[in-house]
């Protein structure tokens, strides 16, 4: 063997032949079964091959490559591998010159094959499977950085190497399970075709560039849909946990929207397998972080949204085909209710990935989505219109949710737009006690900026303040000017939703902890003052009963009432009205404990019918706190005053009127202030018939208008060239003599007072140049 390495350095132009020959007693001592000598020639080639670096040594490789695949082709699981053991310390070299001719397509298959191996022999199989990875993992390392060689990243080769290595990954075997003893392990575990196929995997998607990464991506995802494994989604999950920690971190969006296309694709698919693909999504976004949302922000957003009203739809209708008629598969509501907090909990977690600013433009975009009576937006009749749109509000709402709870913004004006906002409270009056909670969450979840909510997530008169340990800073200016401009509107909304009927102790506690957390996040004199106004006021809901509150509500108001201006006399630390408080507090407790949240917010509250003839000494007065805090600097002409919401239009006409009663409100167009309004007609009464006649008439003009069009380009596109002429040039001659009219009066203008035509600059003119005179610039002649 040495002299024949050193004869083939010393003539490198006759390693080919030497390779012709050695390849030719190989293919014939194997159809011979003389193994012996096979494994003679192949040591002398591997030899030969390690040993020389010329120029000359392709023609040698091309005979060495066709001894490999002879030996891949044999049945016996020996030759097989000792002929990937060759091809893989073949892979190892590094070739001076690139070969243009070289293919490896062969060696692909054959790998592949082999690591799908079903020999009966356990430890055979795992052979054989093992030497099946290493040739995939040498074919790679041969390939996969010379542009010249054969493109590995091509479908062709991507869907035969990925499934081979998921295959392994997925596939423990028997003996694995064994517990043997740790020596045992750590070679069984180098041994393993599990461990052997994620390091291979790992390494041809470090090596994938950005082009590249598509078609590494896709056969994960067929693989996974072909063998049902998105459904107990661990080995999903646990796959693309790899690709993520491998794959280059600029490439992160690139997965995710494969990821995102394929979930489009399956949008007919079974709740569980959908379910499967957000997981595996929001787990890839967690990994990812910054990287994972790509250019596209709002379209990743729009898509996991589609899902989730599609959802809605599937489990309303029961079909996977929205009118379609019978669907043949069964569709299980709470399987499409797990996919929904699925989806819900991804929006999330791609939330928390991004920069403020862009976490704000998303919770827009998903607020603009959400159907609302008051807007423009398509609100569906009918009980099953009314369904979809309620379960769409509520998810919809549950997704702001999650965004808005990973949200930190010092800058509430930053945090809370006001198209944001309006649209935000707008939703906050609806009647469903659902969506005003998640509003009421939404709110104070922005609002809460040191971590104060659950100090007061029980609604308690506690007599030191000090126990919460409250984190409290001082109110800084961009606060104060989102309270000057939103304040009221807040006070407004919280105000009316006191007023609700469906109102539940979780009501009144995030009630509570948003009044809490507004005084202590964004309150300086004058919001405390207007505060401490609206609770008063909500004491009076709850003392006068114009709205006919049940008798829970009526006592929670009043307790909700007692625990805030508790907590607040003991912020605003001016004694007498601390002690005014406390007094109140204690008379409640003597006469009427049913007015205190520790008798109210209990599993059995203990209520009082009696709620009418209670005695003054049990109520908060206005004019006794303005009295004790006016002494104190704070302005009592304002706490004197009783707070009384502005109600805009929105609220006169929001969600309590039925769309018939709206109608029929009488509309009057002209100004009250108008001297001639006694001389007009009377305002015309908007009736349902009225509406439906416009909306009849209106059809019937586009009608006519659509019929018009399609008459003139049928007559332009059938009518005789003559026509179509004669057609044109009466329109031209009746052009013409309009044109020569106005020519005439231009010709001809009318005397001047002075009888002289004053010109440009003041100095008289005798005669008016006629127009077919004047010199016109060529630019302007047409």
């Amino acid at each position: 063997m040495e002299k024949l390495t050193f004869y083939a350095l010393s003539a490198p132009e006759k390693l080919d032949r030497i390779g012709a020959y050695l390849s030719e007693r190989l293919i014939r001592d194997v159809s011979r079964h003389r193994y012996g000598y096979v494994c003679i020639a192949m040591e002398a080639l591997d030899q030969l091959l390690m040993a020389c670096h010329c120029q000359s040594i392709n023609l040698f490789v091309e005979s060495f490559l066709k001894m490999v695949a002879k030996l891949l082709e044999s049945e016996k699981p020996n030759l097989q591998i000792l002929g990937t053991n060759s091809f893989v310390k073949f892979a190892n070299i590094e070739e001076d010159t690139p070969s243009y001719h070289r293919s490896y397509d062969f060696f692909v298959s054959r790998f592949s094959e082999m690591c799908h191996s079903s020999h009966d022999d356990l430890d055979i199989r795992t052979k054989i499977r093992m030497s099946g990875i290493k040739g995939l993992q040498g074919v790679v390392r041969k390939t996969v950085n010379d542009e010249l060689q054969a493109n590995i990243w091509d479908p062709q080769h991507m869907d035969k190497i990925v499934p081979s290595l998921l295959f392994n990954l997925q596939h423990v075997e028997e003996s694995e399970s064994r517990s043997p003893s740790p020596l045992q392990a750590t070679e069984k575990e180098k041994e393993s075709p599990t461990e052997l196929a994620e390091r291979c995997l790992r390494e041809l998607l470090g090596r994938a560039a950005y082009g590249n990464i598509k078609n590494a991506i896709k056969p994960v995802l067929i693989h996974l849909d072909n063998h049902s494994l998105w459904e107990p989604k661990i080995f999903a999950t646990c796959c693309f946990r790899i690709i993520m920690y491998s794959i280059q971190p600029q490439h992160s969006h690139l997965v995710i929207q494969q990821l995102l296309g394929h979930l489009d694709a399956n949008s007919k698919s079974a709740a569980t397998v959908r379910a499967g693909i957000v997981e595996v999504l929001s787990e890839a976004a967690v990994i990812a972080a910054s990287g994972s949302v790509g250019p596209t922000v709002l379209e990743v957003f729009n898509t996991l949204l589609r899902q989730l009203r599609l959802s809605i739809d599937y489990a309303l209708t029961g079909s996977y085909d929205c009118g379609a008629g019978v669907s043949t598969k069964i569709i299980k509501e709470h399987e499409e209710r797990m996919f929904q907090e699925a989806v819900i909990k991804t929006i999330g977690s791609f939330a928390s990935t991004l920069p403020t600013y862009q976490q704000s433009e998303v919770m827009v975009f998903i607020m603009n989505k959400v159907p609302l009576p008051s807007t423009q937006q398509s609100i569906e009749a009918g009980k099953a219109g009314e369904n979809r749109n309620r379960l769409t509000q509520i998810m919809l709402l549950k997704s702001l949710l999650q965004v808005s709870v990973g949200f930190q913004c010092s800058n509430m004006l930053t945090a809370l737009p006001s198209v944001f906002l309006d649209r935000l409270l707008s939703a906050a009056l609806m009647e469903d006690a659902e969506i005003r909670l998640f509003v009421l969450e939404i709110l104070i979840s922005f609002i809460d900026r040191h971590g104060n909510r659950q100090k007061f997530s029980t609604i308690s008169t506690i007599s030191d303040i000090s126990v919460l340990k409250l984190k409290v800073d001082k109110c800084s200016r961009q606060d104060t000017v989102f309270m000057k401009k939103h304040g009221q509107q807040l006070y407004r909304h919280i105000y009316l939703i006191c007023k609700e009927e469906s109102n539940v102790q979780a009501h009144y506690e995030a009630l509570y902890s948003m009044l809490m957390l507004i005084s202590i996040e964004l309150a300086n004199e004058e919001v405390m003052v207007d505060l401490i106004r609206l609770v008063l006021a909500v004491q009076e809901i709850a003392q006068i009963n114009e709205d006919n509150l049940t008798a829970y509500n009526r006592c929670a108001l009043f307790a909700l009432g007692a625990a805030y201006l508790n907590l607040i006399s003991q912020l605003t630390t001016v004694p007498t009205f601390c002690q005014h408080i406390h007094e109140v507090i204690q008379m409640r407790q003597k006469e009427a404990p049913y007015l205190l949240p520790e008798d109210v917010f209990v599993e059995r509250p203990r209520l009082s019918k009696s709620l009418d003839r209670l005695g003054p000494e049990v109520f908060f007065w206005q004019s006794k706190i303005s009295e004790v805090l006016g002494g104190s600097g704070y302005n009592s002409d304002r706490l004197s005053t009783p707070y009384v919401p502005q109600l805009t239009d929105e609220d006169r006409l929001s969600k309590r009127k039925s769309i018939g009663e709206t109608i029929s409100l009488q509309v009057e167009v002209e100004s009250r202030n108008s001297p001639e309004r006694e001389q007009r007609a009377p305002a015309e009464e908007i009736t349902y018939e009225t509406l439906k006649k416009a909306i009849v008439d209106s059809v019937a003009v586009e009608e006519q208008e659509r019929e018009r069009r399609r008459q003139v380009v049928e007559k332009f596109q059938k009518a005789p060239f003559e026509e179509i002429a004669a057609h044109c040039g009466a329109r031209a001659t009746l052009l013409q003599s309009k044109l020569n009219q106005i020519f005439e009066i231009t010709i001809r203008p009318p005397p001047s007072p002075s009888g002289t035509i004053t010109a440009a600059y003041g100095q008289p003119q005798n005669h008016s140049i006629p127009v077919y005179e004047m010199k016109f610039p060529d630019l302007c002649v047409y």
